[in-house]
């Protein structure tokens, strides 16, 4: 069983940044592909970035790319999201998941891996 705590999220004014990290315990942390989700009020949980279990391989979600780099620490068991550039649209509560899975991390849902609780990001205008 693993399990995942995010932090750093906060309130940040339009074209600032924040940096998200994911703390993960009880597992091995370097097998997994991360990923990290987000979801906003009325709408549905969406991908936002992910890392294969090397670091060697990112993906994003077009409405992040070239704003958002993920990355992670195998040594210290934690993967992080950094974004900039943010808009008031990247405002969502961010959902750090750990796919155990060789493939499909960007369409993974709540029974496909371990998920952590969440943390708020609000970008204000």
């Amino acid at each position: 069983q693993v399990q995942l705590v995010e932090s750093g999220g906060g309130l940040v004014q339009a074209g600032g940044s924040l940096r998200l990290s994911c703390a993960a315990s009880g597992g091995t942390f370097s097998s997994y592909n991360m990923a990290w989700f987000r979801q906003a009020p009325g709408k549905e949980r969406e991908f936002v970035a992910a890392i294969t279990w090397t670091g060697a391989g990112t993906y994003y979600a077009d409405s992040v790319k070239g704003r958002f780099t993920i990355s992670r620490d195998n040594a210290k068991n934690t993967v992080y999201l950094q974004m900039n550039s943010l808009k008031p649209e990247d405002t969502a509560v961010y959902y750090c998941a750990a796919d155990p899975r060789p493939y499909g991390i960007s369409t993974m849902t709540l029974k496909d891996g371990y998920w952590g609780q969440g943390t708020q990001v609000t970008v204000s205008s």
